[in-house]
């Protein structure tokens, strides 16, 4: 195998897409499938070659890279492409799977004789698009070449955890913190709600704790997309966080945790879904704050 290694991409979705620009970008041959084919088609413009099915897409590739909505969807696309996944291939499975879920991809690995790296990313729509995600790996040490290049070409950093992708280590530091992303999106969207309510003008709540510790970069981010109307194209889906969401309670009821905050966040995430801002970005939390009958519209 060369520096360059072939590398597929299953799943073409905000992050995927970008990833598999970026791969290509980096001089490797990208083979790319989507189950909705219209989002994989523009990538042919870049230079992937667009596969009609999971099969065709992995058939010669070094590399399979996953990048779907969750476990079952990354299982079940492998399924798809078993006939043609090359014994010995790595496969770096990004997608945020949760804690039950790798014990299966593993095992589907094992089965198929893949190198299985547990590899979920850091980042959102723009830092994938600009090649700056941050990699959470773990795999073993002696098969990491394989898949250093792809990892170099679509983030900043790689964090490794572990050398056993089946032990799940770096899907749990995912976890961590996305739980974290997900209780400071809410309170970002709770605070501008409340702000509206007693009619504060939210810029002498930033000026009022600017430049000291309760201030944050992520703050003015995601307050700037609510203020500013600028909710789609989305960095990471009102959806898709209710599913991270769901997974982080469940590992946390599994462990013995309570975990009241990630509760209320499904919750909040699934009301504002429920309001019609499931494809918007999801700072569009804000909504849940309002029924139907009151507060701010879409």
């Amino acid at each position: 195998m060369t520096d360059t290694p072939t590398v597929s991409v299953l799943g073409t979705g905000i992050m995927g897409a970008a990833m598999a620009r970026n791969l290509v970008r980096a001089g490797h041959t990208v083979r790319v499938w989507n189950r909705t084919r219209a989002k994989a088609e523009p990538l042919a413009a870049d230079g992937a070659h667009v596969a009609g099915t999971p099969a065709e897409a992995v058939d010669g590739a070094d590399v399979v890279l996953t990048m779907l909505y969750d476990g079952p969807a990354a299982l079940d696309a492998m399924r798809e492409a078993a006939p043609a996944l090359r014994s010995g291939a790595a496969w770096a499975q990004s997608t945020t799977a949760g804690v039950e879920a790798i014990g299966d991809l593993a095992a589907f690995a094992r089965e198929h004789d893949l190198v299985f790296f547990d590899a979920p990313v850091l980042g959102t729509r723009q830092p994938a698009e600009a090649g700056q995600l941050l990699v959470l790996a773990a795999g073993p040490a002696e098969h990491r070449a394989a898949v250093t290049p792809v990892f170099d070409a679509v983030g900043a950093r790689t964090v490794w955890t572990g050398e056993d992708g089946a032990a799940g280590s770096a899907t749990r530091l995912k976890l961590v913190a996305n739980s974290w992303v997900i209780a400071a999106t809410a309170a970002v969207g709770e605070v501008l709600a409340l702000a509206q309510a007693l009619d504060v003008d939210p810029r002498n709540f930033f000026d009022a704790i600017g430049g000291g510790p309760l201030d944050m970069g992520y703050l003015h981010a995601k307050s700037a997309l609510i203020l500013e109307d600028r909710l789609t194209p989305p960095q990471f889906t009102v959806a898709t966080a209710v599913k991270d969401a769901r997974l982080i309670v469940r590992a946390g009821e599994e462990h013995g945790v309570r975990l009241d905050v990630a509760a209320a966040g499904v919750e909040r995430l699934e009301r504002a879904a429920a309001l019609g801002h499931a494809d918007e970005d999801m700072a569009a939390a804000y909504f849940a704050s309002f029924g139907p009958a009151g507060g701010p519209s879409a």
